[in-house]
């Protein structure tokens, strides 16, 4: 067994500016809001100063591990023909303070009204944020909440940044950061061969009996959770894992039938020989229709 550090390159926080930048600046022109700027500065007196046209400032305040749900347990797979582990995916809270900037207090209050109806309108990014999020890197759904609450007192906030109190949005986006730490193992056993004396012989009677382990995919070779995997003649049954991985118990040699079935009702039945091969199973694209 070894361990390795891969870390993967990242670059999501600043590819998340990006894609809220696009879609604000899309979504305000639609309604009039047309010579704006969106920035991502610290709100300090001295840069307020500096503005010359009204300006949406997210300001990233902070960076928390999300209470939100995230993968159960390590992840599986292959790697260089070895199995391979590494811890799941964590996912962070993106916490930004968003405010407006207008030479007019009305004119900030209406920039500020119509950026609360376009965040609360994309509780989900998954699509809106540009190619360099939909690239599959991110694990899970990119999910945004707005209104949230921080725990430290706004007058706090403003003070630490040495600027001038104003109203701010509390606005959070959850993104997933994928481990570096891979543990490989050696190749999986996914066989094991028992030998059990016969009671009713007991000078030379013996069975062998086999553990046999496997794994179901799908057409596109992607592992299927959940699946029941079945020897009906023996009354054997077997669910696969998150990596599509099962293993049926105490199978007799001979040849047997076995039916796979997952949650959304496709199916397959394949033969397995014992002692043999590891059973791979492969699921249509369709589910099986009865006769």
């Amino acid at each position: 067994m070894t361990t390795r550090i891969d870390v993967p390159p990242n670059t999501m926080i600043a590819d998340l500016d990006a894609g809220l930048r696009e879609l604000l600046l899309a979504q305000l022109g639609r309604h009039g809001f047309d010579d704006i700027d969106v920035v991502f500065e610290t709100p300090t007196s001295e840069w307020a100063g500096q503005l010359t046209r009204p300006t949406v400032n997210l300001f990233l305040c902070d960076l928390r591990k999300s209470t939100r749900p995230g993968q159960s347990g390590p992840e599986g797979g292959r790697d260089g023909g070895r199995a391979s582990e590494r811890p799941p995916a964590m996912r962070i809270d993106c916490i930004f303070a968003i405010t407006a900037w207008s030479k007019a207090v009305a004119d900030e209050h209406r920039l500020l009204s119509q950026v609360l109806g376009v965040l609360y309108a994309f509780p989900v990014l998954d699509g809106h944020l540009g190619a360099r999020l939909n690239d599959g890197s991110q694990r899970f759904s990119i999910l945004a909440s707005v209104g949230e609450q921080r725990p430290e007192q706004r007058a706090d906030f403003w003070r630490s940044v040495g600027g001038v109190y104003k109203p701010a949005l509390d606005y959070v986006v959850t993104l997933a950061v994928e481990s570096g730490h891979v543990v490989q193992r050696g190749p999986d056993v996914r066989s094991m061969a028992l030998r059990a004396t016969l009671a009713e012989h007991p000078r030379g009677g013996v069975q062998e009996l086999a553990h046999v382990g496997g794994v179901v995919r799908d057409e596109d070779g992607r592992p299927v959770a959940d699946a029941w995997v079945a020897v009906p003649s023996l009354a054997r049954l077997a669910t696969s894992d998150a990596g599509g991985r099962f293993r049926l118990p105490r199978v007799p040699p001979g040849t047997h039938e076995v039916r796979v079935r997952d949650r959304d009702g496709h199916e397959a039945s394949v033969e397995l020989s014992v002692p043999g091969e590891p059973l791979d199973v492969t699921l249509p694209a369709q589910a099986a229709r009865s006769t």
